[in-house]
């Protein structure tokens, strides 16, 4: 089981592995203030949903320290605006909004800066807790020794631990059910090459790299039995956004009767964004097109980085939380999965 953590939470601070430096480096970086948290989440010095809200809750700890001790009077005044500053740092994941809006009520009942520590190292370990949950719900589905193509980077660096998509995959070796995991590499940023891999290996998960114009040729000729993501934001309706690529793997997926699974956390679901065309989609910099490692590979041409796309519902044969599972999602099962426990 792996024990892989991108995020340390050392009391009087933060520190985050710098996924930016995988596999070639393995640095720690050190924060202090919710304005380096917010950096660090734009900058994907930390990336992946879960991992996101886990450190933005975090965040909420030091703004809140830092402006009681600037002004012990009228501190909610710096620190409202520095959650609406938090809040922007990559629009796309809900969970970011999420933790920020879960710490801001705890503020509003009179929590102190000791529960509101205490508050965030126990979303730190839900989350490690829902991915483990999430992993064997997913493998549950797995009876048969298969293959599976995952696109970006839904493991243990992107969450609290563990991983969500790749907690499946894990579960699935565990259960002695995985032939072969294979890894988009995931352009532009290369999560899959650089993460994915990575982890899969440190853990004796069998793994292999493809590019990601490879899938369809793979799913027609070796035997490929799912495809298995994560997911930055899942709305009311099932759309699922994830990274950038994931869109045309599923229709792929469907042309060759390859089963498409999403694991991700309720926290990841949207009740608020009715499909998937409210889901905002952030758009990054050409560069990270237009370059690789700082070094320009491509012409002199202008280039489109949409960071995420959506998924309908209808190509998603499953979505996997750590309540269970939801077969062919619609609204009403979506509705049905979030009332669970309440």
């Amino acid at each position: 089981m792996s024990e892989i953590s991108p995020i340390r939470w050392k009391g009087s601070h933060l520190e985050l592995l710098d996924q930016r430096l995988l596999p070639q480096q393995e640095v720690w970086i050190a924060l202090h203030t919710v304005q380096e948290v917010a950096d660090a989440i734009t900058d994907m010095v930390v990336r992946g949903a879960p991992a996101i809200g886990v450190t933005a809750a975090y965040g909420v700890v030091l703004s809140a320290r830092h402006q009681q001790q600037h002004d012990a009077g009228s501190w909610r005044t710096g620190f409202d605006a520095d959650m609406q500053m938090l809040a922007q740092a990559r629009p796309t994941a809900v969970n970011l909004g999420w933790a920020i809006s879960h710490m801001q009520q705890l503020v509003e009942q009179g929590a102190d800066l000791d529960a509101l520590e205490a508050a965030a190292i126990r979303v730190h370990e839900e989350d490690v807790a829902a991915c483990k949950a999430m992993g064997d719900y997913g493998a549950s589905l797995i009876h048969e020794k298969t293959s599976i193509i995952t696109h970006c980077n839904a493991g243990a660096l992107a969450t609290a631990g563990y991983g969500t998509a790749l907690g499946v995959i894990r579960s699935v070796n565990r259960d002695g059910h995985l032939l072969m995991s294979y890894a988009d590499e995931t352009r532009p940023w290369l999560q899959g090459a650089r993460l994915t891999a990575w982890e899969l290996a440190q853990d004796n998960v069998p793994v292999t790299l493809i590019s990601d114009s490879a899938a369809s040729y793979l799913m027609k000729n070796r035997q490929i039995g799912w495809v298995v993501v994560g997911s930055d934001r899942i709305a009311a309706n099932g759309d699922v956004a994830n990274k950038i690529g994931t869109y045309q793997l599923a229709i792929t997926a469907r042309h060759h009767g390859v089963k498409f699974m999403v694991a991700a956390p309720t926290t990841t679901i949207d009740m608020q964004a009715a499909t998937g065309d409210d889901i905002p989609i952030e758009e990054r910099s050409q560069d990270e097109v237009l370059s690789v490692f700082g070094n320009r590979i491509a012409a002199d041409v202008p280039a489109w980085n949409p960071a995420f796309d959506v998924t309908p519902a209808s190509l998603v044969d499953v979505i996997v939380t750590e309540k269970g599972v939801i077969e062919s999602p619609d609204r009403e099962k979506i509705a049905a999965h979030m009332r669970q426990g309440e």
